[in-house]
């Protein structure tokens, strides 16, 4: 088992070929991915609001026993929601990243109307902005389109970076004769 948890190229490989699957399965099964993440939120929320609450009930923490409390309490209370109700969090999550969009957004076309150069030309900044801001409108204007959209698009991006890292485990598989490794490094300077 060490072995296996050694070898960097085997385990990018593998890595790489979950990715690859939870990508295509995103794509393939969208309902079950977003129902997926959803559960798997819930489950760490209510495992954080718990260890919270025990926090505050032992007293074992430097931040104030209310405070972990009321955190403890909102992440059961969260969690709660979106086990019973997880469309609700789907599009409040929906909506905090549209948000993010316009805000972001708005920011980026201020910054290149206001000539700020951040280390590329200023139409390419405001370009940003706009596909930004129009991402985040539509995402308002179309909650369950943008959610299904935002599925594909995390099962696009696991399949690159799967590919990715497949290509890097090829990579590094080739050249892993020519990377000393630390046993041989000692071994080498004791001889």
């Amino acid at each position: 088992m060490k072995d296996f948890f050694s070898n960097v190229s085997l385990m990018l490989a593998v890595r790489g070929m979950a990715a690859i699957t939870f990508g295509v399965l995103a794509l393939v099964w969208p309902g079950i991915t977003l129902s997926a993440l959803l559960i798997v939120f819930g489950a760490f929320a209510f495992v954080d609001g718990v260890t919270a609450i025990a926090l505050a009930i032992t007293g074992e923490s430097t931040l104030p026993r209310w405070v972990l409390a009321l955190d403890g309490i909102a992440g059961v209370i969260i969690a709660a929601i979106t086990l019973v109700a997880p469309g609700v969090t789907a599009v409040a999550l929906l909506y905090i990243i549209a948000t993010w969009c316009l805000i972001t957004g708005s920011l980026l076309i201020g910054g290149a109307a206001a000539g700020t150069s951040f280390g590329r030309p200023a139409w390419l900044m405001a370009l940003d902005g706009v596909i930004s801001v129009v991402f985040g409108i539509l995402l308002i204007a179309w909650p369950g389109d943008g959610i299904l959209a935002l599925v594909w698009a995390l099962g696009l991006y696991a399949i690159f970076a799967g590919v990715t890292m497949l290509f890097g485990a090829f990579l590094f598989a080739d050249r892993a004769d020519a990377i000393p490794s630390p046993g041989k490094t000692r071994a080498a300077a004791a001889g």
